[in-house]
């Protein structure tokens, strides 16, 4: 345990000094914030049992001993450790929702959920008419939560290969009441989907990361599972199979969005045929792409 940091008499002292820790051993941010800064704050305020978005009344008050020695523990661990801050907390925040997860899963960060959050608009009409929605590649079950959340008349199927992931995935469906709503259900891609399955959407957050960038990866990274991640030398390996099997479980006007993080340029070569209509999110362009049924099937 680390020993008493009895000169750091504040919250304001604390968020100071782990600010300087994070800079100082050159730490690697993306899994639910991108700054030292919102990590810190996020680290602390979730050791001292505080509203996360509620920081400022705070800023002044001393801790007790007890409180500081959590503060450094939990900060220590994530210098020394490099894992991402959702691991050390056990939680993930998306669109302000709460996410359980562990190094089983993917810390939630897809951009998806923020077309989520907009009902995939302007490219559904009419989000009563989403029946039936597929989150392929589930992980945790974020996007098939907020896929559930977004359009209220739709059962969705979260599937993913991997056991494990499954069971965050039941965790956090149950979590957040949709027992009924959202079914987890193991498959390789596509292959054990029923086929009476007709998706009105189908949301993917493959492993697309290629083969040199996975080499490549910051520690943070390595921590997370490499199934969920590798995609090849090229990164489509596995959109190559989905891009296949997916007119099979689409309704006739079903969609197909598509998170492929940087590998547009391998996309367009592996597909010179297709031509998407790419998405754009606050946090990211030219990562999402989206498919209609006909294009896949022609």
């Amino acid at each position: 345990m680390a020993a008493p940091h009895t000169e750091l008499l504040t919250l304001r002292d604390l968020l100071r000094w782990a600010i300087t820790r994070f800079r100082g051993a050159n730490l690697v941010f993306g899994h639910g914030s991108d700054n030292a800064w919102d990590e810190a704050v996020y680290l602390l305020l979730h050791a001292l049992h505080l509203p996360l978005d509620t920081l400022e009344p705070f800023l002044d008050a001393r801790l007790l001993e007890r409180e500081r020695q959590r503060c450094v523990d939990l900060i220590h661990e994530r210098v020394n450790t490099r894992k991402p801050a959702a691991y050390l907390t056990g939680e993930a925040w998306l669109q302000g929702e709460r996410f359980l997860v562990d190094e089983r899963v993917i810390v939630p960060r897809s951009p998806i959920a923020e077309l989520l959050g907009e009902q995939l608009s302007p490219w559904i009409d009419d989000p009563q008419a989403v029946h039936q929605v597929l989150d392929l590649c589930t992980g945790s079950g974020c996007l098939a939560i907020l896929a559930a959340l977004a359009f209220e008349g739709a059962q969705v199927d979260a599937v993913d290969i991997s056991a494990d992931a499954l069971a965050v995935a039941q965790s956090n469906i149950a979590l957040h009441g949709l027992q009924g709503r959202v079914r987890a259900l193991r498959s390789d891609l596509l292959k054990q989907v029923p086929a009476e399955r007709q998706y009105d959407l189908i949301v993917c957050n493959p492993p697309y990361v290629n083969s040199q960038a996975m080499g490549a990866l910051p520690p943070e990274y390595r921590h997370e599972p490499r199934l969920a991640l590798a995609g090849g030398s090229d990164g489509m390996d596995l959109v190559r199979r989905i891009l296949v099997d997916a007119p099979r479980v689409m309704a006739p006007e079903g969609l197909l969005v598509l998170e492929i993080g940087h590998e547009q340029a391998h996309f367009h070569t592996a597909f010179p045929a297709l031509d998407p209509i790419w998405l754009s999110t606050e946090t990211a362009s030219d990562q999402i792409l989206l498919l209609r049924r006909a294009q896949l099937a022609s």
